[in-house]
């Protein structure tokens, strides 16, 4: 259904990113309102006849979800405003905080569905559950497992944190509708009161959704290095352009989908031309902009090309400081002389969950150094990185 309402609505031929991520947005979100609408009015006709508090805890567990899908729809619309004096980055990043909005209306909800289902367990009344309870129970397992498909493949289409938490809810939805189905026919075969379990578990199903939710949409409002994939399109870009030799301390800034902002370092040769390497910097920043949606900005750091000692220094001690983990990287690298000795300047980039202090690793360096040449002091500066 949302493949033939996005080609006779949308029609995504010749239209950018953010067009297609908002038009998508709003249509998802406009299907997932009157899906969870029209659950909710015939869970609560069914439980309300039947006197089922399960029932009635799903039912009002869709109308918590029809909100949830009008706040996603507000999200989009006010992440696609203009950047402004007062918001220089744009406004991307209220989609994730309607996610979080969402998240916590699904927390409140089984909240207090758990509390009435705590009643419902401790004073218990028979639910006379039919056979158009199941059926109505049925159709709407059908309809959260659509729900849960389309939102899931439409927000990993369009990069959509809101959305597939909304996916991840209907998923528990589903988990919920099963367990009030399996209760209400043990119920009714049994005659063991099982409607206030079936509504716990349910409650218990939101809340964890809910949880789930909250991380989902917590993590890029406080900051989640970028993928590796779109690291590595970084580095491949700028290295495919003569005369950059290395990459480093790239930096990520995320200010909600398709508005991102990236610094690093370029290594480019000392002896190069200053207005020469100046322009080429300049065409790199643009066709990141152009090709992968970010604005860059790229500090040249000049390293020597045609310094044959250095060069061979250099090699010699990244040796060693591969010997000492993997994970090390070493940039700015320089040899500086000195009466007697000199001194081997360079930093050196660890993992952030690297098992070694950065003072552990600054020393096994510097001793590695002086084993590599005695007439060598080594001056470390030890970063943590994503890259």
């Amino acid at each position: 259904m949302i493949s033939i309402l996005a080609r006779r609505f949308l029609r995504p031929e010749g239209k950018t990113e953010a067009q297609l991520r908002r038009g998508y947005g709003i249509l998802c979100g406009g299907v997932g309102v009157f899906l969870n609408l029209l659950l909710f009015l015939g869970k609560l006709l069914a439980g309300l006849a039947s006197g089922s508090i399960a029932v009635v805890a799903d039912a009002v567990n869709n109308l918590s979800d029809a909100g949830s899908s009008v706040v996603t729809l507000l999200g989009f619309r006010l992440a696609e405003q203009k950047p402004d004096h007062e918001h220089p980055f744009g406004h991307g990043r209220m989609e994730y905080l309607s996610g979080l909005v969402v998240a916590m209306l699904i927390l409140l909800m089984g909240f207090e569905l758990a509390q009435s289902s705590v009643g419902k367990i401790l004073r218990p009344v028979p639910a006379e559950t039919g056979p158009w309870v199941t059926a109505v129970l049925c159709a709407a397992i059908a309809v959260k497992l659509y729900m849960a498909f389309y939102n899931r493949r439409i927000g990993k289409r369009i990069g959509s944190t809101a959305m597939e938490a909304a996916a991840l809810d209907s998923l528990s939805d589903c988990a919920a509708t099963s367990v009030v189905l399996a209760a209400s026919l043990a119920e009714r075969y049994t005659g063991v009161a099982l409607d206030g379990w079936g509504g716990l578990l349910v409650a218990l199903f939101i809340l964890w959704s809910g949880v789930q939710a909250v991380k989902a949409t917590m993590d890029p409002l406080l900051g989640t290095p970028p993928s590796a994939e779109f690291v590595e399109k970084i580095r491949s870009l700028v290295l495919s352009h003569q005369p950059i030799l290395g990459v480093h301390d790239l930096i990520v800034h995320d200010y909600g989908p398709g508005r991102r902002m990236i610094s690093l370092h370029a290594e480019v040769p000392a002896s190069g031309e200053l207005l020469e390497l100046h322009n080429r910097i300049d065409h790199v920043e643009r066709e990141l902009r152009e090709r992968l949606g970010c604005e860059a900005v790229i500090h040249m750091d000049p390293v020597c090309t045609d310094d044959g000692v250095t060069q061979e220094t250099r090699k010699r001690v990244e040796a060693l400081v591969r010997c000492i983990d993997g994970d090390i990287t070493i940039h700015d690298f320089r040899v500086v002389p000195r009466k007697g000795h000199a001194h081997v300047i360079f930093d050196a980039a660890v993992p952030f969950d690297f098992r070694l202090t950065d003072q552990e690793v600054e020393e096994k360096i510097q001793s590695a150094v002086q084993v590599l040449d005695s007439g060598f002091q080594a001056k470390v500066r030890v970063e943590r990185s994503y890259t």
